[in-house]
């Protein structure tokens, strides 16, 4: 007869292996639970607490910002709003070396604004700027990077669908972590832009290329800026709204929806009932399959309770003597090596039940941890062999562009994001200053 703890590590080895042998997360989470809780409770109670789990999943009012967000998304997509954000950036970076590169970076991050989806700012801006970039002479590896990487940061932009679904597995504010994400966003935004136009400027051939483009008059670079002011309403109303108290973030995400539906109505791309209808199939499925993983998360996060592992994992590490700094940095290694293999809403279902506890008893702030842990899997979302990021990449990249020449390009980027990690982990005034100042 098994004890309940080697249920339990049975439980974590089943997800692996079925992950691992390609079955969809939100699947694998249902099965390998059910195994376990058929070995600790009967096949009735088993059933029972599935069923629970999905009933807590859909009917928690916290868990309907997660469609509103990702409708929003989908909106924004379809208004034309992330061409908007691109020829804004362009304009600002006009005539500097590698200024579509830069532009391509900054749009991401003003896309990221409204939408909060990493791989669908990824998949739109590689048709935008991959043709350009790849005209004026960029490396195809570079080129790729730029945008495959551009996208993880854009998720850490408020407002941000990952950072809700954090904090509901971490009773945490989603205010706070929606604006304790904003430097962190802006910084790595700013960092990878110096490091394209440095990177650009050794390149004599591609400098001499750019030069032969025109720079934007200055009517034309103000009237390319001024384009993006629906993204800059949307986000403000957002994130105002939120701070002062008006609506909470579920309402915010309605009232971006609707936002977005009368500017991109009065600015005709609503017109077509195509256009609408597409988006919202679009947020129908990936809605649906968030709401799969959600339900096989949850189920999955309270067998692993039942079992006690997370309760004598987080006793070990709170009581070992060694500096709490170590222990972050181990939690923070098995977070960046499931990113690898797993999707980032995976990672949090499996892994936050058990180290939350942990890193609040070592007296750490859960809302820093919050940026720390997106930065993790947004990394994960760019190295192999499970890289989101790079296969949306592909999906949208010529022939000539394989999935390892991406890879290739984000390596530079990744070390870039490691060091701003790093800086994250040794300054939490970074993430923490802005939402203790608003709130």
């Amino acid at each position: 007869m098994l004890d309940i703890i080697s249920i339990g590590i049975i439980c974590i080895a089943l997800l692996l292996i079925f992950i691992g042998i390609g079955v969809p997360i939100g699947p694998s989470f249902i099965i390998s639970g059910l195994i376990s809780t058929f070995l600790i409770l009967d096949g009735q109670r088993a059933m029972a607490l599935l069923i629970g789990s999905a009933h807590s999943s859909i009917a928690a009012p916290s868990w309907v910002a997660i469609p509103l967000f990702i409708l929003l998304g989908g909106l924004a997509v379809q208004s034309g709003m992330a061409r908007k954000a691109f020829r804004s950036a362009d304009a600002l970076s006009s005539g500097m070396p590698g200024s579509v590169g830069i532009a391509t970076n900054l749009g991401a991050a003003g896309f990221g604004a409204i939408s909060g989806a990493s791989i669908a700012a990824t998949s739109i801006f590689g048709k935008m700027a991959l043709p350009e970039m790849r005209a004026l002479g960029y490396d195809k590896k570079f080129a790729t990077g730029i945008i495959a990487s551009a996208g993880t940061f854009s998720a850490m932009i408020p407002p941000s669908m990952m950072f809700i679904i954090y904090a509901l597995f971490t009773n945490t504010s989603v205010a706070g972590l929606f604006f304790a994400g904003i430097i962190p966003g802006i910084l790595s935004a700013v960092i990878f832009s110096i490091y394209i136009y440095l990177r650009a400027k050794r390149d004599p051939a591609m400098v001499k290329r750019q030069k032969e483009l025109p720079k934007m008059a200055p009517v034309e670079r103000a009237k390319a800026i001024g384009e993006s002011w629906p993204i800059m309403l949307v986000a403000v109303t957002m994130l105002g709204g939120i701070y002062t108290g008006i609506f909470t973030p579920t309402e915010s995400a309605a009232i971006g929806c609707i936002m977005i539906l009368i500017i991109g109505f009065a600015q005709g791309h609503f017109r077509r009932l195509s256009s609408l209808s597409n988006a919202l199939k679009d947020s129908a499925n990936t809605t649906s399959m968030v709401f799969l993983i959600n339900i096989g998360a949850l189920f999955y996060a309270k067998v692993l309770a039942l079992s006690q592992v997370p309760t004598i994992t987080t006793n070990y590490l709170v009581n070992l003597e060694v500096p709490p700094i170590i222990i972050i940095i181990i939690i923070c290694l098995i977070f960046f090596l499931l990113g690898m293999i797993m999707v980032p809403i995976g990672i949090y279902a499996m892994i936050l039940p058990i180290v939350a506890p942990i890193v609040s008893g070592l007296g750490y702030d859960l809302i820093w941890f919050g940026v720390i842990t997106m930065k993790l899997v947004e990394i994960g979302a760019v190295t192999p062999p499970v890289g989101l990021n790079v296969f949306a990449l592909k999906g949208v990249t010529p022939k000539d562009v394989s999935v390892t020449d991406i890879f290739r390009g984000v390596g530079p980027f990744v070390i870039i994001d490691i060091i701003i990690l790093v800086l994250l982990i040794a300054f939490p005034f970074l993430s923490l200053w802005l939402p203790n100042l608003l709130f």
